[in-house]
């Protein structure tokens, strides 16, 4: 348990949540050779799809049982968005069954386990998971003594590939959050790191910190210095993303 949970915050702590690709119009690929040269070899970060895409060959390749599970994101009108819409893992481990997620932005930094009920606590905030219909389970945050629900999951299975249709739909759909504004995004041990494309906001503990972004250049200049990347750049590929399966 100790390793897992290791591994998902050396993960978490260095790779950041990303649609850098998306808005230089790079198509994204469910290929994990394609995404281990971008966040690997390019020191880049990505989405849930590319994240724990890419994290469930780490685990399984250290030895844990561990597959991927299909997510519906609880949304502002109280509705759950479309199967597929998050990508998250199962690991087994020790007789029980853990949640372990490092593509969902502002989440646990560490495995949850399957337990219903039980207010879990971690260095994020309490979490609690719920069954709910249909042979769901829920997974709230508590803020202020109540449930927020975060998604909604069942603990089966699925393909890598099961994913492309709404991998295809998040980098290209105008109804797509993913396609609104370029955003990156880490967590610290004592807050987290979040460049948008108008701001900048940096948390530590209970200190808040937003600054305006006024331009593209400025864009750039704050993603090399909190991120260590510069902006990817496709000029050819407005047909190409029209392309992807």
């Amino acid at each position: 348990m100790e390793t897992l949970q290791q591994l998902q915050l050396a993960h978490l702590l260095n790779v950041p949540f990303e649609n850098l690709d998306i808005h230089s119009k790079t198509p994204i690929v469910l290929d994990v050779e394609n995404i281990y040269k971008k966040v690997v070899v390019h020191k880049r970060g990505g989405f849930c799809y590319e994240l724990n895409g890419l994290f469930i060959e780490l685990l399984t390749a250290f030895g844990f049982k561990a597959w991927r599970i299909s997510a519906r994101v609880h949304r502002l009108d109280e509705t759950y968005s479309p199967e597929y819409d998050h990508m998250a893992i199962i690991v087994h481990l020790d007789n029980d069954d853990y949640l372990a997620d490092v593509g969902f932005g502002e989440f646990a930094l560490g495995p949850l386990k399957l337990e219903t009920g039980t207010i879990q606590a971690d260095a994020r905030g309490n979490f609690v998971l719920e069954n709910y219909e249909d042979n769901y389970l829920r997974v709230s945050k508590i803020i202020d003594g109540s449930a927020k629900p975060e998604y909604i999951f069942r603990n089966v299975p699925r393909a890598f590939d099961e994913f492309k249709d709404m991998c295809y739909y998040q980098q290209t759909s105008p109804l797509s959050h993913f396609t609104q504004e370029k955003l990156i995004s880490r967590p610290t041990l004592n807050g987290r790191i979040t460049l948008t494309g108008n701001s900048l906001k940096i948390t530590e503990g209970n200190m808040i910190n937003e600054i305006t972004v006024p331009d593209e250049a400025d864009f750039n200049a704050q993603l090399w210095k909190y991120f260590s990347l510069k902006a990817p750049c496709n000029e050819n590929s407005k047909q190409e993303i029209l392309d992807v399966p």
